[in-house]
């Protein structure tokens, strides 16, 4: 039998694919853009379209008569057993097959922000408590254990990472987010992206590009920022996660920008994306977006005018259903409304994906391999890991924490004892399960409460609601105050609670008008100070809150972000000391709840000053994190030098633990630009290490700045390296400065592109 030039794996994949693309009628290309948000039989029996007002459902066999490009959320939609899930995914994809002429199947895709957004599937940490842990090591091999759980259920692609850079905290996404700074947000971003891609997934970077960036912190609200900051803030985190992760896929943002959707920039989707980052892969549309250039935006008069601006522009895959690359485009094509070249060159995208990843090969098999176990004990270690390298500590003042094991302990809050105060928004109980009461979570979720029982076993531990997450009734404080006549401590648990589109106090759509703690739960936190027993205040939340109302009031604060599954023990043990305090802020900690948006990445006109009342200097600075421990920074090796503007310049120190116990230092470098010519963030990180050091031992670090590091976009829109000044700070935050060191960037200015230096090398 004579095989078709497509199917021949030992051709070039463009080759395959431009013998396919000649074979295929019209109707056959446009279907590989599109997706079919499919719901999984509980029974294994297949998949079947969803019925939805966003997702009106279709006929499944004129569906698939002539192909499909992507399957949407199987798993991701409905509670189903892992096994059951898997069977139904391949029977869907062995339908497709038999029904298109090519027997191409479909790319599956899901959500897997904070793990496989599937029931029973493993709920890591949000990207903020990634952020909050500094490693982007440890984050790769999370990537990589969700990676392989995706493949394992025959998925293709994950939706994740989030890569927008926080720029105001009250906007209800900043969970999903890894922090406030681009360097920060790049190299973990990375890492994950690594990771996801080493096990074969394709990974969406999303959302492309400037959709933290909305004004008045609202989501899905037009983008005002300017070319400099999206340049300079918004692009450099996808950028490094293209180059150096090989993410495949991009999600085009809701957003507009300056007028433009991005669903319909050619500039930023093809200009900017292809022809000077070189990305090949598929961009695809966020839910409904393409659909959206006509409803919210109003740029298009029809579904086809949506398909046609979404197309030029460079969207490839419409999702989640084909409300806009279907048949209104098919016939578009034919009216000569819409050139056909168009959909050749987004089909030649997704299938050379496709060829990719095998589903162009004769061979390819879409049923699993064995049983699916989802949140094995592996999978629970590296999450519990994570939690505890997230977990920030905030202040200790007088050295209350850690506890002692007899130590009478009161648990009150609302966080306290419920299990989704772990979970943040993208997690499948906080994301599905709320369309389904009375389904278990399907994964075991121990809370901050029980936690603490297992913890301390031989304590009393009393406990009290006080109130709800952002109920305004306060008859719970009575019992709540009443615990202090048995207790040598409060822990009050306190925090957010994560759902979409105003069902939570976080998580998308659950935007903010101020940073204060939801409903009364700083009038519940005043109550219990007002007692006279000291508090340690526990914040389970998805964004930072202002807590200067209590700033020397209470007796140490801890914050986490959405610490996942393993959250609980992971607090309880950094409050017994089982676990040394290691994470560090990846957004600043506010000290007033208005004075927002801000961040720490201001020009001198964004700080303090006699020039107004409001002074939005945080209470907590990025970066910052206390340890149970103490560390010298020793023998600084950074002499005042010169340097051209392509030179490299090496900064050395010697930290060492000078305290009895085991403790992490996170050595954080940050450039300071003093005159340039246009302004520039006081500071901003451009490297760091996380050490984890015994007491006495000491671990030399070097820190290879190169020139690159300094650039930015001038007022001609060129990237460039100056010469001038520059001033290199090492410290434990972006707040405090332990080392300077001055340098001349000496020649030319230096216009630098995609061979520039992105990260910092740190040795060894």
């Amino acid at each position: 039998m004579t095989t078709a030039p497509w199917r021949d794996p030992a051709l070039p994949a463009d080759a395959r694919v431009t013998d396919l693309l000649s074979r295929m009628t019209l109707e056959e290309k446009t279907a590989q853009l599109y997706g079919a948000w499919v719901g999984a039989a509980a029974d294994g029996d297949g998949v079947a379209p969803l019925q939805r007002e966003m997702a009106a459902g279709h006929d499944w066999d004129e569906l698939i008569a002539h192909g499909l490009g992507q399957l949407t959320r199987s798993f991701g939609t409905a509670p189903v057993e892992p096994d059951a899930g898997a069977r139904s995914l391949a029977r869907a994809q062995r339908r497709i097959v038999a029904a298109n002429r090519f027997g191409i199947p479909a790319v599956a895709h899901e959500e897997c922000l904070a793990g496989f957004t599937a029931w029973r599937a493993t709920a890591y940490p949000v990207p903020l408590a990634w952020g909050a842990s500094f490693d982007p090591e440890l984050v790769e091999e999370m990537g990589r254990r969700i990676g392989r759980d995706l493949r394992a259920a025959g998925v293709h692609q994950g939706l994740a990472p989030v890569l927008d850079v926080v720029r105001d905290p009250r906007w209800g996404r900043v969970e999903e987010t890894i922090g406030e700074d681009p360097y920060l947000v790049g190299t973990v971003g990375t890492a994950y992206v690594r990771g996801l891609e080493s096990a074969g997934v394709v990974a969406t970077l999303k959302h492309f590009a400037g959709y933290a960036a909305s004004a008045g912190a609202r989501n899905l609200a037009p983008v005002r920022a300017g070319v400099r900051e999206l340049a300079d803030v918004t692009l450099p985190p996808f950028e490094m996660a293209l180059r150096e992760g090989g993410a495949r896929s991009v999600m085009a943002a809701y957003t507009e920008t300056d007028g433009v959707p991005a669903s319909a920039d050619p500039r930023l989707l093809t200009g900017l994306l292809r022809q000077e980052w070189g990305f090949t892969g598929t961009v695809v549309a966020d839910y409904f977006s393409i659909g959206f250039l006509r409803t919210l935006h109003r740029v298009a008069a029809d579904e086809a005018e949506a398909a046609r601006l979404a197309l030029a522009a460079g969207v490839d895959v419409e999702l989640p259903a084909p409300d806009c690359y279907g048949p209104p485009l098919v016939a578009a094509v034919r009216e000569g409304r819409v050139p056909e070249a168009l959909v050749d060159r987004a089909a030649r995208r997704v299938l050379l994906q496709k060829c990719e990843l095998g589903l162009l090969d004769e061979d390819w098999r879409p049923e699993p391999e064995g049983p699916l176990d989802l949140d094995p004990a592996r999978n629970r270690a590296l999450a519990r890991r994570l939690a505890e390298e997230s977990v920030v500590l905030l202040d200790n003042p007088g050295g209350l924490l850690p506890l002692a094991p007899g130590t009478r302990i009161a648990v009150v809050g609302p966080r306290a004892a419920d299990p989704l105060a772990m979970l943040g928004c993208y997690s499948f109980p906080s994301h599905v399960l709320a369309d389904h009461p009375g389904v278990p979570l399907g994964i075991d979720v121990p809370t901050v409460l029980d936690s603490l029982r297992a913890e301390f076993p031989d304590a009393k531990v009393t406990s009290a609601e006080g109130c709800g997450v952002s109920d305004p009734d306060t008859a719970g404080f009575a019992e709540a105050v009443a615990r202090a006549a048995e207790a040598d401590v409060y822990v009050a648990v306190l925090g957010d609670r994560a759902g979409l589109f105003g069902r939570g106090t976080s998580g998308e759509g659950c935007d903010v008008s101020d940073l204060r703690l939801p409903g009364v739960q700083a009038e519940l936190l005043d109550a219990l100070v007002a007692t006279g027993v000291p508090v340690v205040l526990v914040l389970l939340t998805g964004r930072p809150y202002a807590l200067g109302r209590w700033h020397g009031r209470l007796g140490a604060v801890v914050q986490a972000f959405f610490p996942g599954e393993e959250g609980g023990p992971a607090v309880a043990g950094v409050l017994s000391g089982r676990v040394g305090p290691s994470g560090r802020l990846p957004v600043s900690v506010p000290r007033e709840p208005g004075g927002q948006p801000w961040t720490y990445l201001q020009p001198p006109l964004g700080l303090a000053g006699e020039v107004s009342s409001l002074d939005p200097t945080p209470l907590y600075p990025f970066g910052h994190g206390r340890t149970y421990t103490e560390f010298a920074w020793e023998d600084f090796e950074g002499s005042a030098a010169g340097i051209p503007t392509d030179g490299s310049y090496d900064l050395s120190l010697t930290v060492r633990n000078t305290g009895d116990r085991a403790g992490t230092e996170v050595v954080q470098l940050y450039l300071h630009d003093p005159v340039a010519s246009v302004t520039r963030p006081d500071v901003r990180l451009i490297g760091y290490r996380r050490l984890d050091l015994s007491p006495g031992a000491a671990r030399r670090l070097t820190f290879r700045f190169h020139a690159d590091l300094s650039s930015f976009t001038d007022r001609t829109g060129a990237r460039v390296v100056e010469p001038g000044e520059l001033e290199l700070r090492l410290g434990p935050s972006s707040g405090e400065v332990r080392h300077r060191a001055r340098l001349r960037l000496t020649g030319p200015v230096r216009v630098v592109g995609a061979e520039r230096r992105l990260r910092c090398d740190v040795l060894p």
